[in-house]
């Protein structure tokens, strides 16, 4: 029954002759039966957050092979963040879907700020110096040049010197108990608990970033627990506190991610107006030689490497024809594994070779793009898709299954391959 009908029914016979005021209140009792109860007060979720974590997590970090002891002392002090993005607290309104019709990629360009690169340039070389035994060390032991390293930890934590600033148990039991992607941060939970219970670090010096990564390297607990390493010899792998520690970490990750030792990451390059932009991707490996012979050449006019020649290369073309043109090799790939991005793996790239030999910023310029509404990328993925093309993740996001997919139909039908998602295409890709 509806409510409106309800109310009718419940109400009939009891009216006449009330007063307002009693009326009032029967109104009150009506509502306090026949609506939901109100939403959860923070108080209700903190009493909730205690609760779950002796009854539902303490079975879970046993099981993992947590002690009681260092459970309690992990927990004695830990408190909800109520700051913290993504949250989705119970008893509370469910957080609303973001709509897919804003424009949510910027223009690559920005991306790459030439003050801020220099500046890390300039302070990654110094360090070069002043930690070359260390590097040195680092890349006989994992086969990672150490520019590669520094431009990672540049990148991450500004060399060791930006703030961390979240007690990384506060973020994680928080976004355990009550954000967007609980099972992703409960996961993470066990695994800090198995670190504090290692000694590896005090808690109080265990510190992450909002979204749980920690320390000088930005890992989180499960690439800690699978990549850190103890490289100054103290007992203890210390990714806060130990510059020998956090460098070694970075470069035993990207080893054990497959980092193929004597090859460079890739170079910046001129694709000829005759060799179409739809051949990107690590699924379509070819020789460098092989790209070298279309005619694809270094923008700085130097030969590919002479030991590149018959190893595998990729091409690279992030913002299609409209910005900068990669041949990179599967070390790309690797950097990637860091951070599952295009760009951070270009900047790490640009940044090591600015360190390394003093490079400059990339030549080609990167175009006017990334203002498309992301609901009309969606809406040319799907067209793609219903005419057969891979394109990926069908998310309104353009990589390189988008962009060689646009550039392929570009092609036959009649149009110029650009690789990257217009307005122009809107009405003719339907």
């Amino acid at each position: 029954m509806r409510l409106k009908s309800r109310l009718r029914s419940w109400f009939a016979g009891r009216t006449a002759g009330v007063t307002p005021l009693r009326l009032i209140a029967a109104l009150a009792a009506f509502l306090a039966l026949h609506l939901p109860a109100h939403a959860a007060s923070k108080a209700d979720v903190e009493a909730q957050f205690r609760r779950w974590i002796e009854v539902d997590l303490w079975p879970e970090a046993r099981q993992a092979g947590i002690s009681s002891a260092a459970f309690k002392a992990a927990f004695a002090g830990v408190k909800l963040n109520w700051d913290l993005p993504d949250l989705a607290p119970p008893g509370f309104p469910k957080p609303k879907a973001r709509k897919q019709s804003q424009a949510e990629f910027s223009s690559p360009g920005s991306y790459f700020s030439e003050k801020r690169l220099q500046g890390l340039a300039a302070t990654g070389r110094s360090l070069a110096s002043a930690h070359a035994s260390t590097l040195k060390r680092i890349e006989r032991t994992y086969g990672v040049p150490g520019p590669i390293v520094l431009a990672i930890w540049g990148k991450e934590s500004g060399f060791g010197r930006a703030k961390i600033p979240h007690p990384i148990m506060d973020v994680l039991a928080t976004k355990a108990f009550m954000s967007t992607r609980p099972e992703l941060f409960r996961h993470e939970l066990v695994a800090a608990l198995q670190i504090l219970q290692s000694g590896d670090i005090k808690e109080a010096e265990m510190r992450g970033s909002w979204a749980g990564a920690m320390g000088q390297p930005q890992f989180l607990p499960s690439s800690f627990l699978k990549y850190a390493v103890d490289f100054d010899g103290d007992g203890r792998r210390d990714i806060w506190n130990s510059v020998p520690d956090s460098l070694a970490s970075i470069a035993n990750y990207l080893a054990q991610k497959g980092w193929q030792g004597r090859r460079d990451w890739g170079f910046e390059v001129a694709i000829p107006a005759g060799v179409s932009c739809a051949q990107e991707g690590p699924d379509l490996a070819r020789p460098i030689a092989d790209w070298a012979g279309m005619g694809i050449g270094r923008v700085s006019g130097k030969p590919f490497p002479a030991g590149e020649g018959a190893a595998p290369g990729m091409m690279l073309v992030p913002a299609g024809i409209h910005g900068p043109q990669f041949i990179v090799t599967p070390n790309f790939y690797v950097i990637k594994e860091y951070n599952n991005s295009d760009l951070y793996a270009l900047y790490i790239g640009n940044l090591a070779d600015r360190i390394a030999a003093g490079a400059g910023p990339f030549r080609g310029a990167w175009g006017d793009v990334g203002k498309m509404l992301r609901s009309d990328v969606l809406g040319m993925q799907k067209a793609l898709v219903a005419i057969g093309y891979d394109v990926g993740k069908v998310d309104g996001l353009p990589g390189y299954k988008t962009r060689r997919s646009l550039g392929d139909w570009q092609a036959k039908n009649g149009l110029a391959p650009t690789c990257f998602p217009d307005a122009s295409l809107k009405a003719k890709l339907r």
